[in-house]
C-alpha cells in the first residue's frame, strides 16, 4: 500500500477519507489500512466478517474502482450468500450414503430448533458485524470530511481573535476633500460597549442556563450537540441546535449565517481555537457586548446588554432584577419577535412572545440550579409589562442634502461590487434593492471613510450664497422658488459642491441630483447645435429658416410653434444669431435635419446624449424636443455643458473620490472614463458661439451682473445659455470657464409658471452666488483662461446674406450677385456649398422667394460685396 497511508489509525482515517471523498469514491475503504494493522492477508482469508473484508482488501489494492455504494452493497451480498449458503447445505440438503446419519438425526429431538437457533445466531452476527461496520464506516467518513473541510482554514493568533471578536460594528464617516470630516454616517443600532464587572451575574447565568447548560465544561463546542444538528439537518427531523455560546460568538463575529457543512467545521474549529486563549467569563461578555437585543423604546435598533437593559426598562446591565435578566436573556434567539417594542418605540399589543420566552428562561435557571424553586415562581408571577419603558421619540441628527447625497453615490458604488463579485443581474429590481440593502448595511457598520470630491470652503460658501441670495429667485406669487446649482471641473468631472435646495428642513427634494424638470431651451447646444456642426450640416454663419411654421406630428399637429416672443421673425437667421435669441422655430428645423441625416429619430439621443448619460426616452426624437420637452437633472445638464467646455470630453460628473476601509485598505477609487462626445472643433465653435450668447446679453444679463459685482470674474472668458419652458415653470442658465461650469435651475416643485422676468431673476441669483464661491476659492475658477478655437476649425469665407459661398444664384429666372459683405463662418467639417436659392435649413419655397425680394435692402444695408476666394484663415 501507499506508504502515505502509514500511521496510526485516526491520520489514516482522515487521509483515505479525504482522498475518497475528493476522487468521488466510497469512504468505506477508510477502513481497510487500519484492518491491515491488525490482520495479514491469509488471516483475513477465514470467518465471515473477514471474507467481506479480505474480498474489498483486495479489490483496493489492486486499485479497482469503486464508484458507488451498489458495488459494495453487492460486495456485501456475495460475502452473505458465501457464508449461509454451506450453512444451508449441511442444515438443510440430504446427502447419499448417509442413513447411518439420517437415523441418528431422526433421533435427535431438537433437530429443528437447533436449525432455526443457528440461522437466527448467524444472522444475528452478520447485522451486529454489519451495524459495526457501518459505524465504523461513519467515523471514518466523518473524520475524513471534516479533515476535508477545515484544511484551508488558518488558525487566528490569540491577537487575531481577540481584533476578530472586539470588531464590533464600527460607525463610518463622510469627509470632506481635504479629509475633516462631513458626519458620521447614520446607523440604527445602538451599542454600548461594558466590562464584565458592570453585567449581572444574573444575566450570565440567565443566558448560560438557556442557550448553553455546558458552557463551563465544553471546550467550544459538544460532540452529541453537534452530531444532534447534524441528524437533524440530513433527516430534517427535531431541532438542529446544537451551536455553544462560543460557536455562536464565533459566528457572529467571524463567519457568515450561511448554512454550510464547511462553515459548522470551521466554526468548531475557531471555537476550540476561542476556549483556548480567553476565559470563559472573557467569552461570555463579549457574547453578551455583541448580540443583538431587538429594539428599545425609541425603536432603534440595539445591540449589547447594556443598550437593552437601558432601552427596555431603564437601569445599566449591572442592575437588572431577576425578571429582567430572564427577559433580556431571552432575546438574542429572536430579538424582533421577542421584543416588546414596534420599529417606532410603542409597546407592541401582543407581548405574549416575550413574556413565554422570559419563563422559559427562567424555568431553564431552575433546572440548571441557578435559581431556587421559591426564585423561580416568584419571578414568573412577577408583572413584567410595568417595567417597560414607554415610548420615546429618538432625537434627530442634523444632516442635510450633502450628508444623503454622499451617501446615496457610496450605496450604489458599494452595491455595484457586491452585485459583480456575486455575478448578480442588478436589472432585476428584487435583486437589486437587496444589494441596496446589503451595501446599505455594509457602509453603516464597516468603519469604511467616503472620501468626497467636496471643497469644504466652497460648499460652505454655495450655502450661504442660496441662504443669503435666494430670495432673488422669489416670484411673490405662492410658494418659494426652489433652486439646484451644480459646481464642477470640466477636465475631471469633479464636484466641487452644490445647491440642494433652499432650505433642507423645509424641503428635503435634491433638486441638484434628484429633481428632473424639462430643460427648455438650454438643452439647444447638446442636443441641436452640437450635432448639426459635428455632422457638418452648417457652419456658425450658415441660415436657417424663422418663418412661421407648424409642428407635423402628434396631437399637436396644425399649431404654430412660437418663438419667446413671437410666431417667427421671417427671415432666415444665422446659426450663431438663433441660438444667441434661442428661438425656437430655427432649433426646430435644424434638429429636423440633424434627424434626417442621420437616419433615426433617436440619432441625436444614440450618438450624442446617450454618452453622457441623459436619460434613454422616446421623447427624445419627437419634434419638441430640440425646445426641452425631456426631463433632466440639474447635475445632467452640468455635465452636459462640462463636455463642450471641455473640448468635446465627457467627464462624468463625480462626488466621491475613494472610499477606504477601517484599516486604510482603498476598496473604491475613481477613475476616469473619458468620452469624446463632440471633435474639438465642434466644441470650440460651440463655445464661441455660447460666448455670444452671454456678451450679447439677448437672453440674459449675467455678464452685467457678473461684472458689477466682481472686477475679476468680469473679465473671465465666460460661456453659456439660458433656459425656460411654457409659462416660465422653469428657468436655466449655466455657465462655464474653461476650468469649471456652474448650473442654475429655478422653479417651482408645484411646476406652477413664474413671471418673464424669471430670467433676469436667474442671472442675478447665480453672479451672486458665483462671486460667493470665489471669494472661498478664486482658483478654481480659472478666470485667466480663454476658450480658443481649435486648429481643426475651419474659417470660411461665406455671403452674410446666405451663409454660402458667394456667387451668381437663379432668382425668378435671373442670375444675380449674392448681395452684401462676406463674413467667416467656422466649420467643424464638410464647410459652406455654393449659393443656391434654397441655402439653408428648413423653410418653404415662399420663405426664399420672400427672403430673395429683401436682397436689395440688404445690398443697401450691406454695402461692402466681394466674391469669396474660399480660402482658408
Amino acid at each position: 500500500m501507499d506508504s502515505s497511508l502509514k500511521g496510526n489509525c485516526f491520520e489514516q482515517f482522515l487521509y483515505i477519507g479525504k482522498m475518497m471523498y475528493k476522487e468521488n469514491g466510497l469512504f468505506f475503504f477508510a477502513l481497510f489500512s487500519i484492518v491491515t494493522e491488525t490482520f495479514s492477508k491469509e488471516k483475513l482469508k477465514n470467518s465471515f466478517i473477514k471474507k467481506i473484508i479480505f474480498s474489498c482488501f483486495i479489490s483496493f489494492e489492486k486499485e479497482i474502482p469503486v464508484k458507488n455504494s451498489l458495488v459494495c452493497f453487492f460486495v456485501l451480498l456475495f460475502a452473505i450468500i458465501s457464508e449461509i449458503k454451506p450453512l444451508v447445505e449441511v442444515t438443510l440438503l440430504p446427502r447419499k450414503n448417509t442413513r447411518k446419519k439420517q437415523n441418528r438425526r431422526k433421533k435427535e429431538k431438537w433437530f429443528v430448533p437447533k436449525i432455526i437457533f443457528r440461522v437466527f445466531q448467524s444472522l444475528t452476527v452478520f447485522i451486529t458485524v454489519l451495524l459495526l461496520l457501518f459505524a465504523a464506516l461513519g467515523i471514518g467518513i466523518g473524520a475524513g470530511y471534516f479533515a476535508y473541510l477545515v484544511e484551508d482554514t488558518q488558525l487566528p493568533t490569540k491577537k487575531e481573535l481577540q481584533t476578530e471578536l472586539g470588531n464590533i460594528t464600527e460607525t463610518s464617516k463622510i469627509v470632506y476633500a481635504d479629509n475633516t470630516e462631513i458626519s458620521k454616517i447614520q446607523t440604527d443600532l445602538m451599542r454600548t460597549t461594558i466590562s464584565s464587572d458592570k453585567i449581572s451575574p444574573l444575566l450570565k447565568t440567565a443566558i448560560i442556563s438557556t442557550e448553553d447548560e455546558y458552557f463551563d465544561k465544553h471546550q467550544g463546542y459538544v460532540p452529541k450537540a453537534v452530531l444532534r444538528a447534524l441528524v437533524s439537518e440530513a433527516t430534517g427531523i427535531g431541532s438542529s441546535g446544537g451551536s455553544t455560546l462560543t460557536q455562536q460568538l464565533v459566528k457572529q463575529q467571524i463567519l457568515t449565517d450561511e448554512t454550510t457543512f464547511k462553515r459548522k467545521a470551521n466554526e468548531i474549529v475557531l471555537s476550540a481555537q476561542v476556549e483556548k486563549h480567553f476565559s470563559k467569563d472573557e467569552i461570555i461578555a463579549t457574547y453578551l457586548n455583541v448580540s443583538p437585543f431587538g429594539r428599545n423604546n425609541k425603536g432603534q435598533n440595539i445591540a449589547g446588554v447594556q443598550e437593552a437593559a437601558r432601552g427596555i426598562f431603564g437601569v445599566d446591565a449591572k442592575d437588572v432584577t431577576l425578571p429582567q435578566a430572564a427577559y433580556i436573556a431571552g432575546l438574542p434567539q429572536s430579538p424582533i419577535t421577542y421584543s416588546p417594542y414596534t420599529n417606532t418605540g410603542a409597546l407592541k399589543e401582543d407581548l405574549s412572545a416575550g413574556l413565554a420566552r422570559k419563563d422559559f428562561v427562567l424555568f431553564s435557571m431552575y433546572r440548571e440550579g441557578q435559581i431556587t424553586k421559591e426564585q423561580y415562581e416568584e419571578a414568573k408571577a412577577y408583572d413584567l409589562t410595568k417595567d417597560f419603558l414607554p415610548q420615546q421619540i429618538a432625537e434627530q441628527t442634523d444632516r442635510e442634502f450633502l450628508y444623503y447625497t454622499v451617501m446615496n453615490e457610496a450605496t450604489r458604488i458599494i452595491a455595484q461590487q457586491l452585485a459583480e463579485k456575486d455575478n448578480a443581474d442588478m436589472s432585476d429590481s428584487s435583486v437589486s434593492e437587496a444589494y441596496y440593502q446589503k451595501a446599505q448595511q455594509t457602509i453603516q457598520n464597516k468603519g469604511y471613510t467616503i472620501h468626497s470630491t467636496i471643497d469644504k470652503d466652497i460648499y460652505a460658501a454655495l450655502q450661504t450664497g442660496v441662504e443669503n441670495y435666494g430670495y432673488m429667485l422669489d416670484d411673490g406669487a405662492g410658494s418659494q422658488v426652489e433652486t439646484g446649482n451644480v459646481l464642477m471641473d470640466n477636465r475631471t468631472g469633479r464636484i466641487y459642491g452644490f445647491v440642494g435646495g433652499r432650505n433642507y428642513n423645509q424641503n428635503q427634494n435634491n433638486h441638484a441630483f434628484d429633481t428632473e424638470r424639462q430643460a427648455g431651451s438650454s438643452i439647444k447646444p447638446v442636443l441641436v447645435y452640437g450635432p448639426a456642426i459635428d455632422m457638418g450640416l452648417v457652419g456658425s454663419e450658415s441660415r436657417v429658416s424663422d418663418y412661421a411654421t407648424t409642428w407635423q406630428e402628434g396631437e399637436n399637429a396644425g399649431e404654430k410653434i412660437v418663438n419667446a416672443t413671437n410666431e417667427g421673425s421671417n427671415t432666415f437667421q444665422t446659426v450663431r444669431e438663433s441660438l444667441e435669441w434661442s428661438n425656437n422655430i430655427p432649433a426646430y428645423h435644424l434638429y429636423q435635419d440633424v434627424l434626417n441625416s442621420g437616419g433615426s429619430k433617436q440619432y441625436a439621443y444614440e450618438h450624442y446624449l446617450a454618452k453622457m448619460n441623459y436619460p434613454a426616452n422616446g421623447n427624445w426624437g419627437v419634434e419638441s424636443a430640440p425646445l426641452g420637452t425631456v426631463d433632466v437633472t440639474t447635475l445632467q445638464q452640468t455635465n452636459g455643458f462640462q463636455a463642450l467646455a471641455n473640448g468635446g470630453v465627457y467627464e462624468e460628473g463625480y462626488i466621491i473620490d475613494s472610499i477606504t476601509d477601517n484599516a486604510g485598505n482603498v476598496i473604491y477609487k475613481h477613475e476616469s472614463n473619458s468620452v469624446r462626445i463632440y471633435s474639438e472643433a465642434t466644441a470650440s465653435i460651440m463655445n464661441d458661439m455660447m460666448r455670444s450668447v452671454i456678451n450679447e446679453k439677448i437672453t440674459t444679463p449675467f455678464k452685467d451682473v457678473i461684472s458689477s459685482l466682481n472686477g475679476n470674474l468680469g473679465k473671465a472668458d465666460w460661456v453659456g445659455k439660458t433656459g425656460s419652458t411654457n409659462e416660465y415653470r422653469d428657468s436655466w442658465l449655466i455657465v462655464s470657464t474653461p476650468s469649471i461650469t456652474i448650473s442654475s435651475w429655478a422653479g417651482h416643485d408645484d411646476n406652477t409658471g413664474m413671471d418673464s422676468q424669471a430670467r433676469i431673476r436667474s442671472a442675478n441669483y447665480l453672479a451672486n452666488l458665483i462671486n460667493q464661491a470665489y471669494q472661498a476659492n478664486p482658483e478654481i475658477f480659472g478666470t485667466d483662461e480663454k476658450f480658443d478655437l481649435s486648429s481643426d476649425v475651419m474659417k470660411k469665407k461665406v455671403s452674410g446674406f446666405t451663409g454660402q459661398t458667394a456667387g451668381k444664384v437663379t432668382v425668378n429666372k435671373k442670375s444675380i450677385q449674392t448681395p452684401g459683405k462676406t463674413v467667416e463662418s467656422l466649420w467643424a467639417k464638410n464647410g459652406p456649398k455654393k449659393s443656391a436659392f434654397k441655402f439653408g435649413v428648413g423653410g418653404t419655397d415662399e420663405n426664399y422667394t420672400d427672403y430673395w425680394n429683401t436682397a436689395s435692402a440688404y445690398a443697401r444695408a450691406n454695402p461692402e460685396t466681394k466674391e469669396s476666394d474660399d480660402k482658408d484663415d
